[in-house]
């Protein structure tokens, strides 16, 4: 029985590494394509060749986007994907479809008011489309407040969807005392995981149980965010520093209003400390207390922005070398190099901000001896 296990294991695990292997090279061939344009004058075949263009290629594909472009056709200047709907507030609210933006070549006009996609943002302009600009050379038009549904909205409710149809599963199979079955197998450790290596050690036995809905949802959607930011989608969720200060939030909240009396007698009126230190010492555990989170969303957005950023500068050479038969093969192999090492990344990103998050609930939640 034992190797009918093994055999099985192995013969699944190398069907995934066919898929990792596919899905890497998948990404780096529809990612060079990102580089193709239209010609400026007809000269440089249709590929950006200034470092001045991949800047802006890379800058765009970092952003948040109003409509779901799947790929473009520089060419033709045709775009495969769907719009998504734009949802402002300027003396009223105003609901229409990013497809009249046309990915930022037309001006959009909603109930008299004329709007312009600029830059990733969105702005009120007059029929012309004017931008000013201050002596900075930002734009001075008024924006109204975009509550918009765009391309990292969708994909984190496609990520909420998804975790909820895979845990609900899982959930239904403990609650009949069955054994899992299906995808909830693979689920299964995971969640073991994060309960035996990353709650009960820096929570405590008694009190993590409370802590690990919680926990469960920001491992898996890290994790799954990150992992959909390695595919051809152009998806950047957790390198959006909005999204990763929204996580943050989450953890120092929890923190905050989990902790007992002893946390806060620590911070505000230490034990065994003079009084003149405890008046000096007040600030900086206050100011303890906000740099925790902090570093939790400049750690997930930096490490996830640097992966794509590389990755995409490593492609980039292709269109910036001279001799593209010697460039290219070293491009696209430092490329899937890159990339396979950002399948762990996406793993740890997502392991450590749980685990710090366990860690500091913990330490607000925990009992103090004081001898």
């Amino acid at each position: 029985m034992h190797r009918n296990l093994g055999t099985e294991f192995i013969h699944v695990m190398q069907k995934r590494t066919v898929v990792k292997i596919l899905l890497i090279f998948t990404f780096v061939f529809n990612t060079s394509n990102l580089f193709a344009k239209e010609p400026d004058n007809g000269e440089d075949g249709g590929k950006v060749n200034t470092k001045s263009e991949i800047d802006a290629y890379i800058e765009h594909h970092l952003q948040d986007t109003h409509d779901f472009t799947l790929w473009s056709d520089g060419e033709t200047g045709s775009h495969v994907g769907f719009p998504l709907p734009v949802i402002l507030w300027d003396n009223g609210l105003k609901v229409f479809s990013s497809s009249k933006f046309h990915h930022g070549e037309t001006i959009a006009e909603v109930d008299g008011n004329y709007y312009r996609l600029y830059h990733g943002k969105i702005y009120k302009t007059d029929a012309e489309g004017t931008i000013t600009y201050d002596e900075d050379q930002h734009p001075t038009n008024p924006k109204p407040l975009d509550f918009s549904i765009t391309k990292n909205v969708v994909t984190m409710i496609f990520v909420g969807i998804l975790m909820f149809l895979l845990f609900g599963g899982l959930a239904r199979s403990y609650k009949k005392g069955a054994l899992p079955t299906g995808f909830g197998r693979v689920l299964e450790p995971l969640v073991i995981y994060v309960r035996d290596e990353i709650a009960i050690p820096n929570i405590g036995r008694e009190k993590h149980r409370k802590f690990m809905g919680f926990l469960l949802t920001v491992f898996f959607f890290i994790w799954i965010l990150n992992l959909l930011g390695m595919t051809p989608l152009g998806v950047n969720v957790t390198g959006n520093i909005a999204v990763t200060v929204c996580l943050a939030l989450f953890t120092y909240f929890i923190t905050q209003f989990s902790a007992n009396r002893e946390y806060w007698k620590h911070i505000f009126w230490m034990p065994g400390v003079p009084v003149i230190m405890k008046i000096v010492l007040m600030p900086i555990e206050i100011l303890g207390t906000l740099t925790k989170p902090f570093a939790l969303l400049i750690r997930l957005f930096a490490n996830i922005t640097a992966g794509h950023v590389v990755i995409m500068s490593l492609i980039a050479l292709i269109f910036m070398a001279d001799n593209l038969y010697v460039m290219t093969p070293i491009s696209l192999l430092l490329t899937i190099f890159i990339s396979v090492i950002e399948l762990l990344v996406a793993f740890l990103q997502a392991f450590i901000f749980t685990m710090l998050s366990a860690l500091f609930i913990g330490l607000a939640v925990q009992d103090h001896e004081h001898h």
